[in-house]
């Protein structure tokens, strides 16, 4: 579809695709994330070596903060995993009777490169399996030109499971198209466009009452998935308007995972649930629900950038003016924990998924630029937006190594004088007594983990069981190595104009490496 020529904006991806002003303008706003973030850690360097009292009382104020930020977000937790569990024993086939939905339709879309036909067929099978009338699923299976036997792939599990839906539909993503960067964006996009032409008009569906959910290959639904989605999008008060977001839990493999993995397989889950208590800062994420008319209207995914997920959500909220939304449905999908063949491969795929999901603060300089180029948009909504992707990034990036790593400096290089300091004993009393509150709060987590984590397989030893709750004390390695670094090098890749393309997570089936 042809933008709306105001909409010119919509799938900038980086400074190089504009020219004169923009470019100067997008590329500050690039840099922005980076600057925050090193001048913040920088300056707590100098400081322990200037005025080591200084640094010292930063510190106190971060753990302080940071036990306030956890109570406050232990308790959306709470609420969230509540809304979870009432919802998974809810009967949602039920709850819709009497509510108008039979002209609904749903597409779902598994893009995929180079994974094993055993991952692509679970998937495929869960939704064939489900409580909900699998006729009324469009199953698109997205395959890359790029990898030998995608097509293949999905032709075998197209002869499978054919009959058992409404229509799937194998696509095959050319490799090397004008404007589009290898990733699962411009394959989504790429596919949804030939369902347009192959079966939405040759069929004659309405896009409005089209209900297209992006899946990763390894996207497992519940069994009452599309009922309770069904039943959100049935009753939303502007259909158009919105996007639904149901909770990524990274279950499929967990009794595989080694106690690393695990810890951020959960990690990634609860923040994911704490933000659908937030829905005012919510945007999309993994497995996420939209109108196809919508993504018509807004041309898609965007095709040229590695956060396609969340991307979707702002080129959405740019093309409304403003006037879209997420609503949280507090209802899980099961995907895979990273796993690996041995630990030290599972250790690296873990950085580079973490450092692409991180460098969603590619996203930052768009909305800027969006908000700037956008008068349509109110301005309290432009505050917001800007307020909260700036904060959420510089916290991800400089709260872990101010608490558990550069913070602590003053103790180090503050000198003889700050040492007879009474700051200077009190300080890892207080900063300690302070994190060690917040820690409490990996107990709430450990009790939801033990709720989530599907049955025991008779593989795994009642000892795997126990570390599952043992694991959490490995929660500030992981937020340190896993999400600041990670979260930093992006940040700086973005400054320095070094971007990053897509890496696509393996996703297998492989012996559990050792704990």
């Amino acid at each position: 579809m042809q933008l709306p020529p105001e909409y010119w904006y919509l799938h900038v991806a980086r400074a190089t695709d504009l020219v004169g002003l923009d470019r100067v303008l997008f590329r500050l706003f690039e840099m922005l994330p980076g600057v925050l973030s090193l001048t913040t850690l920088v300056i707590f360097v100098i400081l322990s070596f200037t005025k080591p009292v200084w640094a010292a009382y930063l510190t106190i104020v971060f753990a302080a903060y940071w036990l306030f930020k956890t109570v406050f977000l232990s308790v959306h937790l709470r609420h969230n995993f509540k809304r979870l569990r009432h919802n998974l024993r809810e009967d949602w086939t039920k709850k819709l009777e009497g509510i108008e939905h039979e002209q609904f339709v749903h597409m779902v879309m598994f893009p995929f490169y180079d994974e094993s036909i055993e991952v692509l067929d679970e998937s495929v099978r869960a939704l064939a399996e489900g409580t909900w009338d699998s006729k009324r699923l469009i199953v698109v299976l997205a395959a890359e030109a790029r990898a030998p036997q995608g097509r293949a792939t999905g032709e075998r599990l197209k002869e499978k499971w054919g009959d058992r839906f409404r229509d799937i539909i194998v696509t095959e993503h050319p490799a090397d198209l004008p404007g589009d960067i290898p990733g699962k964006g411009s394959n989504l996009s790429y596919a949804a466009e030939i369902a347009r032409r192959e079966v939405l008009d040759r069929e004659r569906i309405r896009y409005e009452d089209v209900i297209v959910s992006a899946f990763d290959s390894d996207t497992v639904v519940y069994p009452q998935y599309f009922a309770c989605l069904t039943y959100h999008v049935a009753t939303c008060d502007d259909l158009e308007h919105t996007s639904f977001q149901p909770v990524p839990l990274y279950n499929n493999n967990i009794w595989d995972a080694p106690m690393l993995s695990r810890v951020m397989a959960y990690s990634s889950s609860f923040w994911q649930m704490i933000q659908q208590e937030r829905p005012e800062k919510l945007a999309t994420f993994s497995s996420h629900a939209v109108t196809f008319s919508a993504l018509y209207r807004a041309d898609y995914w965007q095709r040229n950038v590695v956060s396609e997920d969340s991307r979707i959500f702002w080129n959405l909220f740019a093309r409304y003016d403003g006037n879209y939304r997420v609503v949280p449905i507090a209802y899980p999908v099961s995907m895979d924990a990273n796993v690996a063949p041995t630990f030290r491969e599972t250790v690296k795929n873990i950085y580079k998924q973490h450092r692409r999901w991180t460098y969603g603060a590619e996203n930052i300089p768009y909305i800027i630029f969006m908000c700037l180029k956008n008068p349509r948009i109110p301005f309290i909504k432009k505050v917001r937006a800007i307020s909260t992707q700036i904060e959420g990034f510089w916290s991800l990036v400089t709260h872990p190594l101010v608490l558990f790593s550069v913070g602590w400096l003053p103790l180090l290089v503050g000198g003889s004088a700050f040492h007879t300091t009474v700051l200077s004993h009190n300080l890892p009393l207080v900063a300690r007594g302070f994190l060690t509150a917040a820690m409490g709060g990996l107990i709430v987590s450990a009790i939801m983990c033990m709720y989530l984590v599907p049955e025991r397989p008779s593989h795994a030893t009642r000892f795997r069981r126990t570390s599952m709750v043992l694991q959490w004390v490995m929660v500030p390695i992981t937020m340190v190595v896993f999400s600041s670094i990670p979260g930093l090098e992006s940040q700086l890749r973005l400054m320095f104009g070094r971007y990053l393309g897509f890496w696509v997570t393996p996703k297998a089936r492989v012996s559990a490496p050792s704990l």
